[in-house]
């Protein structure tokens, strides 16, 4: 044989056939399958000279210009072999029952040689698809190049075009996908029994191709054997991919090859719930026609007419509301179909079933109805058609207002609707919602301060809300969140810049701890009846205070706030001044509560205080007595009034100046003051 001629070479002097030294190693199975698997790579040419002689005697070096080269030699075999495989190939087409592999050639003796070297070497599983292939094989499935693929599978081995890659696909797989209906016939006639053949995921060729809506392979495949009814490992099948799609065709196909409607998926949901969801009116009739049950649940509980109200599917929740389906259907927890359409705006859907007399007053397992999440979610055409028909009774026995929840999400518009209906603007949470607010806010005002929403505020206050009703004040959270603006309608309606709060209890009005800075503000809150006297108050006077504890939260919220007293129940004025946070203002500070106060006295830490800035002394002097008459007369007389009924002063024959003066208009009381003889 040649490779054995070729082996012999290999022993003669390195000076004439230096060529082959690098062989002279190798048995004759060893040349061949290197012959073998290198004509894999090179391009095939026509069989050389030394083809055509047996061996060349050792004695008899042969002449240079007749020197074969082993290139030639592989060349040659590779040749050989790719014509005898054609014929053999060739032959099997003209008389089918002809089996290739069984018939004997003139390479039966190589093959099983190769084999055997491929068993002693370990390589029985070596994938012969060179990157060159698999790039060859990849253009002809994406352009669909059937010559092409045709040329590939004549040519490449069986095992090594059906060997799956890491995600378990075979190429049946890939033209599936890529919808290459040239290349499926071929591999379809060639290896028919891997019509259902699946990746790791459990995914058949007719999965695939009904996923991307490929409908000629999908045809092709259900006529060659695809199963329709076998499921991916989420449990889908074809038929449910093909609603999931929404491909009227495709389903109708694999329906009529004998897909199953009824089967659902992993999560309980059917092929009908899918189509549903898809609007496609006319595939839920034929799954219906084909069996499909309209009261199966997922395990959610929600039946198909459910779906159909929550995407707002009209048509198809009229046809199944022929055919019987239940209206007031609810899923696990406690939602009825109507309650899905109004949450997502679906008009046309709650007209229906409110025309098919389903049940408004149905709530859900947390006591919420349709009203409430239609007004939480803004859908004003949907409150007007829920109002009418919404008992009052339940909405008060739910522990919540549809008020509550539109303030939340500022739907001013809601707000007013619900308002001018007489829905109960002081209606507070019931413990279970307030608690699950950290605030424990219970009020509808609440809402609407929390969110700075003046509109909704005014008109709460204006339809009678009570600003005082709630834990935390609304107007701390109006002044902590720095709203001059809701601050001021909070007060004219009557808000109590006074209050405390209960997490943190001080002898003076809590709302100046988040006002230390903003002197506007400050301002604000005198004018409208700050109790300044009560900073004033200390248990110990002149005598020696005990130092303070500082301690605060990681948030400086409305109700963490970290100043903590460690000797009194309650927080002091001059204990909080003290905190470093506070003291740099304690000069402006005093100043501004002299002026709304008479005879009070600096305790010893506020003195100390003062000593050590600028203006100090001033303030020290200021807070002597005596003070002036015209000073201590309008301070009396705003506490006599109360600054509730301040506002109705400018109603009465008062001169200007007077009412410009209670009211601290600074040029007019220096004016007064400096007339009177008291500057």
């Amino acid at each position: 044989m040649a490779a054995a001629s070729l082996a012999r070479r290999a022993t003669m002097p390195d000076f004439a056939y230096e060529d082959y030294t690098a062989y002279g190693h190798m048995t004759d199975d060893e040349l061949l399958q290197m012959a073998i698997e290198r004509s894999l790579c090179e391009d095939q040419q026509g069989p050389s000279e030394y083809a055509q002689a047996s061996f060349i005697p050792a004695s008899e070096p042969p002449k240079e210009e007749h020197m074969p080269t082993f290139k030639e030699a592989r060349q040659e075999y590779a040749a050989r072999r790719n014509a005898a495989l054609q014929a053999e190939m060739a032959a099997a087409a003209e008389n089918p029952q002809v089996n290739p592999s069984s018939s004997s050639h003139t390479f039966d003796g190589d093959r099983l040689r190769l084999r055997a070297w491929k068993k002693r070497h370990g390589k029985e599983d070596l994938v012969e698809e060179t990157p060159t292939l698999a790039a060859s094989i990849k253009s002809a499935i994406w352009n669909d190049d059937a010559e092409a693929f045709k040329q590939i599978l004549m040519t490449v081995p069986a095992e090594s075009l059906n060997k799956p890659n890491d995600e378990g696909w075979i190429h049946l797989h890939e033209v599936a996908y890529y919808n290459a209906v040239g290349c499926s016939k071929l591999l379809l006639q060639a290896f028919p029994d891997l019509v259902n053949k699946r990746n790791d995921k459990s995914q058949t060729p007719l999965i695939l191709a009904v996923g991307r809506k490929n409908l000629a392979c999908v045809k092709l495949l259900i006529n060659a054997g695809g199963d329709p009814n076998i499921a991916n490992n989420a449990g889908e099948t074809a038929v449910y991919k093909a609603c999931e799609k929404g491909t009227e065709e495709i389903l109708d196909a694999v329906l009529k090859a004998g897909g199953n409607p009824c089967r659902a998926n992993i999560a309980r949901n059917t092929p009908l719930h899918e189509a549903v969801g898809t609007k496609n009116v006319n595939m839920v009739k034929m799954l219906v026609e084909a069996g499909a049950k309209t009261w199966t649940m997922d395990s959610y509980g929600i039946e198909s007419l459910f779906t159909a109200a929550q995407c707002g599917a009209a048509d198809v929740l009229n046809y199944l509301i022929k055919l019987g389906g239940n209206i007031n259907t609810q899923a696990n927890d406690g939602a009825t179909a109507l309650y899905e359409a109004s949450k997502n705006g679906h008009e046309e859907c709650v007209k229906i079933l409110l025309s098919k007399r389903a049940d408004v007053n149905r709530t859900t397992k947390s006591g919420l109805t349709p009203l409430h999440v239609a007004s939480k979610n803004g859908h004003v055409s949907v409150v007007l058609l829920l109002l009418p028909r919404t008992n009052r009774g339940t909405i008060r026995r739910s522990g919540i207002s549809p008020l509550h929840l539109a303030a939340e999400r500022n739907r001013d518009e809601i707000v007013e609707i619900l308002i001018q209906e007489g829905f109960d603007v002081n209606m507070k949470l019931s413990t279970e919602y307030s608690n699950m607010y950290e605030d424990r806010r219970s009020t509808v005002l609440y809402f609407a301060v929390k969110a700075g929403n003046m509109e909704a505020a005014s008109m709460l206050l204006q339809a009678g809300a009570d600003p005082n009703l709630d834990v935390f004040n609304p107007v701390l959270v109006a002044v902590r969140k720095g709203n001059k603006e809701m601050v001021s309608l909070l007060v004219e309606y009557g808000a109590n810049v006074n209050a405390c709060m209960p997490t943190h209890p001080t002898t003076f009005p809590a709302a100046m701890l988040f006002c230390m800075k903003h002197r506007n503000m400050f301002k604000i809150l005198l004018d409208n009846g700050l109790d300044a006297d009560a900073c004033f108050t200390c248990v110990y006077g002149n005598n020696t205070h005990p130092p303070v504890k500082i301690q605060r939260s990681s948030r400086d919220d409305l109700y963490l706030h970290g100043l903590m007293a460690p000797h009194t129940s309650t927080a002091q004025f001059c204990e909080v001044m003290a905190d470093p946070l506070h003291s740099p203002w304690v000069g402006m500070i005093l100043d501004m509560l002299l002026d709304y106060t008479g005879h009070v006295k600096l305790c010893s830490r506020l003195s100390n205080l003062l000593d050590n800035i600028s203006n100090g002394q001033y303030i020290k002097d200021k807070a002597k007595p005596p003070f002036p008459l015209l000073h201590l007369c309008r301070v009396n007389i705003r506490k006599q009034v109360g600054h509730h009924r301040m506002k109705q002063m400018t109603s009465l024959p008062l001169p200007k100046r007077l009412i410009r003066f209670l009211y601290y208009d600074n040029s007019e009381s220096e004016n007064l003051l400096s007339q009177c003889g008291c500057l």
